[in-house]
């Protein structure tokens, strides 16, 4: 049963987040007629503090929070691969981000794929854009909930049956209600409700648990023997040298997938120019600073003896929580976590909407849709993703949704070529463009579901072949279709569609002034 001061604390943690998203409205201007770029992108508005809130409660998810700690509390060093994976993200978003929300602004662009439609002037190529960054997207948004019900289970607020699943719904129904309304100023909103109370309620667990355990060099030391050695140095809280191509490449292909997600890049086009997404580039880490505490605290978790049910190691942390606080600051952190998830799930509900609305119904359903009915539109699609992942949950096993998301990191990379080498080259022809996703698309699912699910798979023959991220073997591969394609097509002179995205054609591109200004 949940101790009656945590499950006090923790309702009025997560409902004071649901009245803060009630105030979305107060960010948005009266004096402008409905549009999808006002709804899903807050008209570009937002300065560096709110969208460093905003791109780093969008990153740093629930699931995240606990997936991370538990990967640690199971297998030790190789879960801090999260860790460098969220640093290359951070220079990739300098550059990339910046470029694309310059380009997207002078067009009125809204998604990713308007800027693959624009580039190469080919609807097919960015259809499969837009089609695999909902796919992607869904099972993510589905593991925001498991993120909430491992911490709501170690509580002891959710139990099997009608009671936990009316509470999941409960806390989905105020984020659906506030998004439809509001929009993207919604989880807007609740990001910085989110920043404060992860910071302060990680802070206090980790003082707690270094003063109970006797300081870090304790806190390894009793990880280690729980994990089989005598020290550190000979337990798997070291990467053992096999193990490093598995982390070196995972690092790298998911910090390349990431910016390739329609959420992250929704939350980068509400920026309200490129030197705001300068700064709050700049100032990500220090969001990788507090994923690397929750990494510990699953060492820490394994140093106290926390022993998380079988396939369940994601509980790890909250069950340390549990054990280690009291009932209020527990339910601090429960509360915490769980709004963690509501940022990232508004996001990807709304990306995924827009995506829908502007490359599948607007381009091929109803081109002339007003910017009224393309707003209602997108408010019942975003509707439909948030009770499609409650469903999903309920229906299907945990372990599904971890492995479509799996996929989708390897999916979603394949659009990487179409995507940030369009930034700097339109060289590539969209057809073999077209084909290169196709043959990433197979070969990365083909690896991952062969190797049981797993995105680390042998590379190369003999007794012990190197294991590297199945992603990035796919991206390799569809690079390779791509430039090859290129090649072909151009010497049998098939012709390329037009490109009205004004990006010079090579890479050595000439510097633009920069569109739109940024508030201090």
């Amino acid at each position: 049963m949940a101790d009656g001061a945590m499950t006090a604390t923790f309702l009025a943690v997560t409902g004071g987040a649901s009245l803060l998203a009630v105030t979305a409205r107060r960010l948005r201007p009266t004096d402008r007629l409905p549009s999808l770029e006002g709804w899903a992108l807050a008209d570009r508005s937002l300065g560096p503090v709110w969208t460093w809130m905003l791109l780093g409660g969008t990153i740093f998810t629930a699931y995240t929070f606990t997936a991370v700690p538990g990967l640690a509390y199971a297998n030790g060093a190789p879960a801090f691969f999260a860790v460098p994976y969220t640093v290359i993200v951070c220079p990739l978003a300098f550059v990339l981000l910046t470029r694309l929300w310059a380009v997207a602004r002078r067009h009125g662009y809204v998604t990713v794929a308007d800027f693959v439609r624009g580039r190469y002037g080919s609807p097919p190529l960015a259809l499969v854009v837009a089609l695999t960054g909902i796919l992607a997207t869904m099972p993510y948004l589905a593991l925001q909930l498991l993120g909430i019900r491992a911490v709501l289970t170690a509580g002891g607020v959710y139990t099997r049956g009608a009671g936990g699943d009316l509470v999941m719904v409960a806390l989905f129904t105020g984020l659906a209600v506030a998004t439809y309304r509001h929009g993207l100023r919604a989880p807007t909103v609740i990001s910085a409700f989110k920043a404060v109370a992860v910071f302060v309620s990680l802070t206090a667990v980790c003082w707690l648990v270094l003063a109970r355990l006797g300081g870090p060099g304790a806190v390894f030391d009793g990880a280690a023997r729980r994990l089989g050695g005598t020290g550190v140095a000979d337990s798997a809280l070291l990467l053992a040298p096999e193990q490093r191509p598995a982390y070196a490449t995972l690092a790298l292909g998911s910090a390349l997938a990431l910016l390739m997600y329609p959420h992250v890049l929704t939350a980068g086009f509400a920026a309200d120019g490129p030197r705001t997404l300068r700064k709050v580039s700049v100032a990500l880490p220090a969001w990788t600073g507090l994923l690397a505490l929750f990494g510990f605290l699953g060492i820490a978790a394994l140093a106290t003896g926390v022993r998380a049910p079988e396939g369940g190691a994601e509980t790890a942390v909250p069950m340390l929580v549990d054990r280690l606080m009291p009932g209020p600051l527990a339910g601090l952190v429960f509360g915490a976590i769980t709004v963690g998830a509501l940022v990232p799930a508004a996001v990807m509900s709304i990306a995924a909407a827009t995506c829908f609305v502007r490359n599948v119904y607007v381009e091929y359903v109803h081109p002339t849709a007003t910017p009224k009915r393309q707003v209602r539109i997108a408010k019942a699609v975003s509707l439909t993703a948030k009770v499609g992942a409650v469903a999903f949950v309920f229906g299907l096993r945990d372990q599904d949704a971890i492995n479509l998301q799996l996929l989708g990191g390897v999916w979603i990379l394949q659009t990487f070529p179409a995507v940030a080498l369009g930034l700097f080259t339109g060289r590539l022809h969209p057809r073999a463009l077209l084909a290169g996703w196709a043959v990433g698309m197979a070969a990365g699912t083909f690896l991952v579901v062969r190797e049981g699910f797993s995105s680390i798979v042998p590379f190369g023959s003999g007794d012990q072949p190197l294991e590297i991220y199945a992603g990035l073997v796919a991206l390799l591969l569809n690079l390779t279709v791509a430039v090859a394609g290129t090649v072909a097509l151009e010497r049998f002179g098939v012709p390329r569609g037009a490109d009205l995205t004004d990006l010079p054609s090579r890479l050595t591109a000439r510097r633009r002034p920069e569109t739109g200004a940024s508030n201090p």
